[in-house]
């Protein structure tokens, strides 16, 4: 069903890693249109998890940029598996940006696409 975005909403979704099915509660925590939106993981796989989507017009079109903060469950044991996450992060973005210039607009003009700019809060011991 269609959602009705603003500010306050909550989204409910299964997303699934390595064939692990992973419940997950975002929260829309700005909505600002058509400028930028933030989500933020409510319930899920990280201790913390918020998105940043910027639109920002562009001569000839739209630059879309996305920021992800996030930190790791189980700290400062789980800060053992960043190199393995934070490459897979790249990868899905990627995709992502890709697949969202692709509908947006299908000759490939029109859409700029921006490196994605993913930050980690490691927790530290003390």
């Amino acid at each position: 069903m269609p959602v009705a975005m603003q500010r306050g909403t909550l989204l409910d979704y299964t997303i699934s890693t390595w064939g692990m099915p992973m419940r997950w509660r975002t929260l829309i925590s700005a909505w600002e249109p058509p400028y930028r939106f933030v989500d933020e993981q409510v319930k899920g796989p990280y201790a913390e998890w918020v998105h940043a989507h910027t639109c920002t017009e562009v001569p000839g079109g739209t630059r879309i940029d996305d920021h992800v903060r996030f930190r790791l469950p189980l700290a400062p044991l789980g800060d053992v598996a960043a190199p393995v996450i934070l490459p897979m992060l790249r990868r899905i973005f990627t995709h992502r940006q890709h697949t969202v210039a692709a509908l947006l607009a299908p000759d490939s003009a029109g859409v700029v696409i921006a490196p994605v700019a993913i930050s980690r809060h490691a927790t530290t011991a003390g």
